[in-house]
């Protein structure tokens, strides 16, 4: 083994100025750490400022559903004096919010299982097999995000009333379905191509089916993809108003959405302002339980992806 040698650095001669390497000077630890502080309160005010934009709305709203009418116009940023809970018995009683939110429950609860079932099935094959047209029919899937669904509002229509599924809450269901089934895929595609293939394996050795495998082994894997994708579809669902003014026109079969607009048509004729809060407040509550209740499973699916 050869050793390089390096000679001794000479003696400087006397009077000869010695060259020094220019090193450019570290920060001071007092100017880091002012940096630091003036990012976090920059960072810190502007996540209060959005926070005071979003939730004060939804607490005006809240506030203002126990008024009565005249409080709303003469003083709608006070409290109310006292809760009027019979704004909330006459918008669910006499505005017929109790059938359509029957209806919407109804609606989002099959089209939900649905998307769920079929999406998480059709992800599972397009993440772990490989087999003729595989990449074409994912990009099929990534193509539906981007195509306009008022582009298909006309044909849409005249096919669903050529199939009798015109004004039925099934017909609805598989619309629903059908439109939150590409981004289901999309997103649950990538997250089964997180998932250890060794658990599968190892249930295809003791003998297990693609079938009992997918069902009892990789889909409780994917809970938390589950659920992250669920909760989206949930909120686009639940919120979807476009669809269900075309393809549902029977007053009896309404959702929510269509039982607001209609309850804000009427209202303005009637004077029932407080009648109309109660309604929307009626509507927005499931949301905010709904993220309330799975924030950090939507947080956890979220970044499982990254984290594996």
């Amino acid at each position: 083994m050869k050793t390089t040698e390096t000679s001794a650095p000479l003696p400087a001669e006397p009077g000869a100025t010695v060259s020094k390497v220019d090193v450019p000077p570290a920060l001071p630890a007092d100017r880091k750490k002012k940096e630091g502080t003036v990012l976090n309160v920059f960072s810190h005010g502007m996540l209060i400022l959005w926070a005071f934009m979003v939730v004060m709305p939804l607490l005006w709203a809240v506030m203002t559903s126990f008024k009565d009418d005249g409080a709303i116009f003469n003083s709608p940023w006070a409290l109310p004096d006292k809760l009027h809970f019979d704004n909330w018995a006459r918008a669910w009683t006499d505005a017929n919010m109790s059938d359509y939110f029957l209806n919407t429950v109804l609606v989002v609860g099959g089209s939900l299982i649905g998307t769920l079932v079929l999406g998480s099935m059709a992800a599972y094959v397009l993440a772990r097999f490989d087999f003729p047209g595989n990449r074409f029919i994912y990009y099929l899937f990534i193509g539906g995000m981007s195509f306009p669904i008022m582009l298909a509002l006309v044909p849409l229509f005249y096919v669903v009333n050529n199939m009798g599924l015109l004004n039925t809450i099934h017909g609805l269901i598989l619309v629903y379905i059908a439109y939150s089934l590409p981004f289901t895929v999309f997103f649950l595609t990538a997250f089964f191509r997180t998932l250890p293939t060794s658990v599968a394996e190892a249930a295809f050795v003791d003998g297990a089916s693609h079938t009992r495998t997918f069902f009892q082994i990789m889909l409780p894997m994917a809970k938390p993809g589950l659920i992250s994708v669920g909760i989206f579809n949930f909120l686009g669902q639940w919120n979807q108003y476009m669809l269900p003014t075309v393809l549902n026109t029977d007053p009896d079969k309404r959702v929510l959405t269509q039982g607001l607009v209609q309850l804000a048509a009427s209202q303005g004729y009637k004077g029932d302002w407080s009648g109309l809060f109660a309604g929307l407040v009626m509507a927005m509550l499931p949301v905010l339980a709904a993220y309330i209740i799975f924030q950090r499973q939507v947080v956890a699916g979220l970044t499982a992806g990254a984290l594996k």
